[in-house]
């Protein structure tokens, strides 16, 4: 599938992009090229291969769970407006 400069002025303009006259042709290129890109990668047969959430089979390295802070939920409360048994109370937004 390939795009005209028509399809690509109606893109810009929906994304509200401001193309250059002279640039419209670089697009529509580009554009088509990526279009026909995906069409090729949606044909290959997938079927039985499981997702990934990396490429690498990369394990993300996380920070030990502990408490790094002093708790300070009464010196907040006492400068907010209202609050009642440790929450803070809001006005009310929806009937």
């Amino acid at each position: 599938m390939s795009l005209d400069a028509d399809a690509v002025k109606k893109i810009a303009y929906l994304a509200r992009l401001k193309i250059d006259e002279a640039d419209v042709p670089g697009y529509v290129n580009n554009l088509s090229n990526i279009i026909d890109l995906v069409e090729q990668m949606s044909a290959v047969d997938t079927e039985g291969v499981l997702p990934m959430s990396h490429p690498m089979d990369a394990v993300q390295r996380l920070r030990e769970d502990k408490v790094t802070e002093t708790n300070q939920r009464e010196i907040f409360q006492a400068i907010a407006p209202k609050t009642e048994d440790g929450l803070y109370l809001v006005p009310q937004v929806i009937e």
